[in-house]
């Protein structure tokens, strides 16, 4: 019988000639990452147990990206110990403030993640590589157990496949139907989705850029997927040869691969969506409520961070201003970007309509630790996820949108289709 890409991806990284779902193997991985947030936790955590060095320091990397300005004297001195770790254990992988930027991108774009490649790592939305390739599983605090041995034990996921047809409408982006699918797999539609891994396939993915695709494998994280796929195509190699990178190699699904179920999509049926605050609800944005003023907008995150995100929302604010009484807040994923925005313009256009930039990184999605709101506030962005709190405030209502859709409304001063403010609507 025929295996699936993520089966042969496990397979291939436990030593083994296949694997089924259920299996238990124990993956070498070629890459662990692990996230600002946590490194000092597993450094004191394993110096407990007396472990005084990681399994191959080569293997480990460490990434600034959730608190990149240290606003407080706890968070500098966070950072201070961060760097004291990694020099104990000798991490050359080491990406301190404004030497990378939000960590499930730019080591793709700076091809530290290449197809074929499998990765532990502590962070969730690692599911981020699968968009080139490239399979990533969370092991969130267990990580200090990868760290001390090299592997965890990893249970092999049943495989849904999603063949994609048809294109996006104007003004509708693949965080639409990230959107519209993590809903509709949460409400029933679909029926188990719990630690499953989506593999996507069909004939829109010949239209499906790499930025898009990694919105989408982000934006499905969050009700409990462990991982989605792109087998690495056409696609997937000008993205890195636009880069200089050589590409990796291919992980592919057989023919007669198994999977549990098989879901068609037409592309073209979808409209934009919104997720309403609180992130149980997932709208049409026609059916949201349009029109209700914002105090806040922001374009970044590890799932709508890229180049390519930004060059819609530039589109948009090109030749006009953001709103009085809005703020619109741009953080980029990688340090390269932030140079290709200046080279391209992009930093002009959005500076003269009145947008801040961050430097890269999580941004306000990190906990509101940049450009938080305050009790009462509305905000329309780009964020993983929009539970009351999670920027600033419990009071504030937080609206998860596409790139497009925030950059309109931040120009509109009020939650807005952006296909109507292109005169498309």
């Amino acid at each position: 019988m025929g295996q699936t890409a993520i089966e042969k991806h496990l397979a291939r990284a436990s030593g083994l000639d296949a694997v089924v779902p259920g299996d238990i193997v124990h993956p070498d991985p070629e890459l662990v990452i692990v996230h600002d947030g946590y490194i000092a936790a597993a450094h004191r955590e394993l110096g407990q147990l007396g472990i005084d060095r990681v399994f191959d320091p080569e293997r480990v990397m460490f990434v600034t990206d959730h608190d990149v300005i240290h606003a407080t004297p706890l968070a500098a001195e966070r950072a201070r110990q961060n760097r004291r770790v990694a020099q104990e254990w000798g991490i050359t992988k080491f990406y301190d403030v404004g030497q990378g930027g939000q960590g499930h991108i730019f080591p793709m774009e700076e091809g530290i993640v290449r197809p074929g490649m499998f990765l532990l790592c502590y962070d969730m939305h690692c599911t981020n590589f699968g968009a080139v390739g490239a399979l990533a599983l969370r092991t969130g605090s267990e990580i200090i157990t990868v760290l001390a041995q090299g592997t965890i034990w990893v249970q092999v996921p049943h495989t849904i496949r999603i063949e994609l047809s048809g294109r996006f409408a104007p003004g509708v982006m693949a965080r639409d139907l990230g959107f519209r699918l993590a809903a509709d797999f949460a409400g029933g539609l679909y029926g188990a989705y719990d630690y499953r891994a989506i593999e996507f396939h069909g004939p829109a993915l010949a239209d499906l850029p790499v930025a898009e695709r990694i919105a989408l494998c982000n934006t499905l994280t969050e009700i409990g997927l462990c991982a989605s796929y792109f087998a690495p195509d056409d696609q997937t190699a000008r993205w890195y040869a636009d880069r200089g990178i050589a590409g990796g190699s291919t992980v592919t699904a057989d023919a007669d691969a198994k999977y549990e179920q098989t879901l068609s999509i037409d592309l073209s049926g979808l409209e934009p969506q919104a997720v309403l605050p609180g992130g149980e609800t997932t709208v049409p944005l026609a059916q949201t409520d349009l029109g209700r003023a914002i105090d806040h907008a922001y374009l970044g995150s590890c799932g709508s961070g890229t180049f390519d995100d930004l060059l819609v929302a530039a589109d948009i604010l090109r030749g006009k201003s953001v709103a009085p009484g809005t703020r619109f807040l741009i953080t980029p994923g990688s340090t390269a970007t932030i140079a290709r925005m200046e080279r391209e313009g992009l930093g002009d256009i959005f500076r003269k309509a009145g947008a801040i930039l961050l430097p890269a990184g999580c941004g306000p999605c990190a906990g509101g630790t940049m450009g938080p709101l305050g009790p009462g506030e509305t905000s329309i962005c780009t964020a993983a996820v929009n539970n009351f709190g999670r920027m600033g405030s419990k009071d504030a209502d937080i609206f998860l949108a596409s790139p497009a859709t925030v950059a309109a409304s931040a120009v509109a001063g009020v939650i807005s289709d952006p296909r109507s403010i292109n005169g498309k609507g």
